[in-house]
């Protein structure tokens, strides 16, 4: 039986791709096989790397749009401790035909029972083999999004792409799936060939080769250890435009000028964080405008940041975005969160580099209005959830964010900010290209920084930071003047003045977020109204001023705003955008969640699997409990 399923998948494969090449391989380096403190154990993987870890990745696949399915072949280089006869890798929904060694001999394997996201272990008897070959395709890989043509900018051509943070990566690759478990990789690609391929490594093939009747393949590889959760793709009618001489735009040529106008400092942002943190050392920095569809604003994927085409708002007002991405490949891709409990390592690092190199860009006005912004985020998070959800170190709940970047800023405050700089520069170098664990960081900042002076240790409150709910009393914060302004202006709203004479004029998408987002969750008809007819808030194409906007709608019932709303709901896949509006209707179970029902059935298609499996479990959820 093994030998028939081993033909069938062959046979597949070839069917729709020439015979491949060898691959150029990445440099595998030397990785021990007990790992070190800075490694930790992962719950939410099978592996088990102490024993046999995965080093290296090749991946030689095709796209079938039809049967919205990838399969093919992933060849893995295995490191194993004396004695271990088995490895462990992650799947979740893959159909697994055969797994072989690297001479082509069959390995006996064992898929085991699925738990939830988990997915099920793939277990091979190793027999002595230091490479594995597994045979496989994808099922409904929810780290996969296939949009038909209509669902793209230029309405006539599919597009897939894929988003795997932070456990999805194993419904389209059976790999060790642990953010610790770093790997390299290279990549073969088949596609139609219509349509390019583009993925976060280095592109070999930049205009693909034959790949058989009407397909094309694309070649890619990544020479340093990285997270495979970071491994990303993406296919469709996708253009490319320079930006600088290492970083560049990818996108659909529908969006290409927009784009390659929001994203014109590019290169300098890339200038900006070497200045401060060191070499940026991926070689390329390219980002992907994809469509709507998109359920984040961005993710960090190594060399090819994937965007939400929601941050194109003219003014460059959300390039934020694109600099907390960039952040990311100082912290997060250069040094990884061992585990996903040491989630703040990244988001709460990066939050504050991307507000370091925001400043040295645009002035200190702009970086404090964001700190600012992020300042009122950590006190709404407070305030609303249970104080176990407001740890750094722990479950991923969003503070890690920006409760990690008033820790880092609470730091520099302290210390000074070139004695800060030069910590957080070597801190770069001493890890990277590794996972780093909470306990490992604080570690490092008591050997390099504190250096056991009590008074500093003391001043710092590092463990309540780190492990204690809320914001400790030493945080830093200052105000920014100019949306002290915008709440002047709020106030006297509320106090009722018209709308119409608000000094909007002027304002970004900051000062907008602010004042709606400041305003109280009631108010009256006549108040929506004014603000509605005064500045044609249901007709913003900001999605963020949009966005808060029809969470007044939703809160307030404003009957009005509804068309917006739908309108909004099947156009957009942002999370951030979409997933509190579902929550505002669904919360309101009399008139909100037949609306959120409505809505969703309407508009599942638009949203990432993700994304809709969440919102579609929490409007059963509260039909259930009606």
């Amino acid at each position: 039986m093994l030998v028939l399923v081993r033909a069938l998948a062959v046979a597949l494969l070839l069917s729709t791709s020439a015979p491949a090449a060898a691959a150029p391989k990445a440099a595998v380096p030397e990785v021990a096989p007990i790992l070190t403190t800075a490694d930790a154990v992962d719950d939410s993987s099978w592996a088990r790397p102490r024993e046999a870890r995965v080093t290296h990745v090749d991946l030689d696949l095709a796209t079938d749009f039809k049967r919205k399915r990838l399969f093919g072949m992933a060849g893995l280089d295995i490191l194993a401790a004396p004695g271990a006869r088995e490895v462990v890798l992650d799947t979740l929904d893959l159909t697994i035909f055969s797994v072989e060694d690297g001479k082509g001999q069959p390995l006996p394997w064992i898929l085991g029972k699925a738990e939830g996201g988990k997915g099920a272990p793939l277990t091979v008897q190793l027999n002595g083999a230091r490479r594995i070959v597994v045979y496989y395709r994808t099922g409904s890989a929810l780290a996969l999004q296939w949009l038909a043509p209509e669902l793209t900018a230029g309405k006539t051509k599919p597009f897939l792409y894929s988003q795997g943070q932070p456990t999805l990566n194993r419904s389209w690759i059976p790999p060790q799936d642990s953010p610790g478990v770093r790997q390299t990789w290279t990549a073969r690609i088949v596609v139609p060939e219509d349509l390019t391929a583009v993925m976060s490594g280095e592109k070999l093939t930049p205009q693909g080769e034959a790949a058989g009747p009407g397909k094309r393949a694309f070649r890619f590889r990544m020479t340093h250890p990285t997270a495979p959760y970071l491994i990303a793709l993406a296919v469709g009618d996708i253009a490319f435009r320079p930006l600088g001489p290492r970083t560049g735009v990818y996108t659909e040529p529908a969006m290409m000028d927009r784009a390659a106008y929001e994203l014109a400092d590019t290169e300098k942002m890339v200038e900006a964080a070497e200045s401060l943190y060191g070499p940026y050392r991926w070689g390329r920095y390219d980002v992907l405008v994809l469509p709507p569809a998109f359920p984040y604003g961005g993710m960090e994927n190594t060399t090819l940041t994937f965007l939400t085409p929601t941050f194109i708002t003219g003014d460059r007002a959300n390039v934020g975005l694109v600099a907390h991405e960039l952040a990311h490949s100082w912290s997060g891709n250069l040094v990884t969160n061992a585990t996903w409990k040491d989630i703040w390592l990244n988001e709460g690092f990066t939050s504050y580099v991307e507000n370091r190199m925001m400043e040295a860009i645009y002035g200190p006005e702009r970086a404090e209005i964001e700190a600012d912004l992020a300042w009122d985020q950590l006190q709404e998070a407070v305030r609303e959830m249970k104080p176990e959800r407001t740890t750094l170190y722990g479950e991923d709940t969003g503070v890690e964010y920006v409760k990690g970047e008033a820790f880092l800023r609470t730091m520099e405050h302290i210390i000074g900010r070139d004695r800060w700089d030069a910590w957080l520069r070597g801190y770069f170098d001493r890890h990277a290209f590794a996972p780093q664990t909470t306990a490992g960081f604080l570690a490092d900042l008591r050997q390099y920084l504190i250096k056991d002076d009590a008074e500093l240790e003391a001043k710092l409150q590092l463990d309540a930071w780190v492990y204690q709910p809320g914001v400790p009393s030493n945080a830093y914060h200052k105000p920014a003047a100019a949306l002290l302004k915008v709440d002047a202006a709020r106030d006297a709203f509320l106090a009722g003045g018209p709308a119409a004479d608000l000094p909007t004029k002027d304002w970004t998408t900051q000062a907008w977020s602010r004042f709606l987002n400041g305003l109280p969750r009631t108010l009256t008809v006549g108040q929506l109204d004014d603000l509605d007819g005064s500045l044609e808030l249901s007709a913003s194409t900001n999605a963020y001023v949009r966005s808060a906007w029809l969470e007044l709608v939703v809160a307030n019932r404003y009957a009005p705003g509804l068309p917006s709303l739908e309108a909004f709901l099947k156009s957009n896949g942002r999370g951030l955008f979409v997933a509190p509006l579902y929550a505002g209707l669904i919360k309101d179970k009399v008139w909100g969640l037949p609306l959120a029902q409505r809505y969703f059935d309407a508009s599942k298609g638009v949203y990432h699997p993700s994304l809709a499996n969440r919102i579609g479990k929490q409007i059963a959820a509260a039909e259930a409990d009606k």
